[in-house]
């Protein structure tokens, strides 16, 4: 049996299990230690972090940011962290399951720190010196600080929360940004959810989005595509897709039709072109083969608006 099957299979019996999201971080941290912070996962978003940065300086009429909303907070807080030493002042960040820590605030900072000190961090963050020593002396206090302190010392606020309704007025942000987020969230959830950050992102502020739109059980099992979920339907794939990470196999043209359709202009789009040969090798379901095979091949995007 194909590693993605039996790891789809123990995601699914886990999604339907108390505690589901802190058991899918033990079966992923012993089993297929997909949650480590690796290096490739770190400098993924410290990468991240940059262009999002430069999205600021290009976009934003200010040039910097007062306050900043994140979705999907993840296992680690790098890119709320980034936002840190990039100099806003205000951070929050939400997930509507907690799956982050202390410990995992704690280990993050410490890779930062690392980063730093071996020059690596200079690639991505033009950092200050005061706030690299404060990343330094929040580190030197974590045991006796805890969660919600930890965070609060680098301008961090979390938020468990539903992002289809936010508990901040109309206009409260600079910017808002995600991580390879919204290809978890279905589309009927998703529209509301850009409907909200519409009405509490400032006028001229930038929302900075990536999108992975590859297979996710790919990425652990090389024996299947990054395509190979688009030939289920779509009553067989809610049969293997679960609720600990669903995807919702949305390609780049239905992304653009719920912008438009929300009134939110899509000032840049970088897509990959992907792979229209591997594409071919899979036998497409009916919705996806009724479209052009280029545009069902882009497997990542990045998405700037303005609004």
């Amino acid at each position: 049996m194909s590693k993605w099957i039996i790891k789809a299979i123990v995601q699914k019996v886990i999604s339907v299990m108390p505690y589901s999201h802190k058991i899918n971080f033990l079966f992923q941290k012993y089993i297929t230690r997909g949650v480590i912070l690796s290096d490739e996962y770190f400098f993924d978003r410290l990468g991240h972090g940059s262009v999002h940065q430069n999205a600021i300086s290009k976009f934003h009429k200010e040039k910097e940011v007062e306050v900043s909303l994140e979705l999907g907070t993840g296992w680690y807080p790098v890119v709320p962290i980034s936002m840190f030493l990039f100099g806003v002042k205000k951070i929050y960040t939400t997930d509507i399951s907690c799956l982050i820590d202390k410990e995992k605030v704690i280990t993050t900072i410490e890779r930062f720190i690392s980063a730093h000190q071996n020059g690596e961090l200079a690639k991505y963050i033009n950092a200050e010196e005061a706030k690299i020593n404060k990343l330094k002396e929040v580190l030197s206090r974590s045991r006796e600080l805890d969660f919600e302190t930890i965070l609060k010392e680098v301008n961090i606020t979390y938020l468990n929360a539903d992002a289809r309704k936010l508990s901040f007025p109309d206009s409260a942000f600079d910017f808002i940004h995600s991580n390879n987020t919204l290809e978890h969230i279905y589309e009927e959830i998703l529209i509301p959810i850009l409907k909200e950050f519409k009405r509490v992102l400032k006028p001229g502020g930038v929302m900075s989005h990536f999108i992975d739109m590859s297979d996710h059980f790919a990425h652990a099992d090389k024996s299947i595509t990054i395509y190979n979920y688009l030939k289920y339907s779509p009553n067989e794939w809610k049969r293997i897709d679960n609720d600990v990470q669903p995807q919702n196999r949305m390609r780049i043209d239905q992304y653009k039709k719920v912008y438009s359709d929300l009134g939110i202009i899509i000032n840049v789009e970088d897509s990959r072109p992907g792979n229209i040969d591997e594409l071919k090798s899979v036998k497409l379901d009916a919705q996806f083969a009724s479209m052009l095979l280029a545009e069902v091949a882009k497997s990542h995007t990045y998405l700037v608006s303005i609004n």
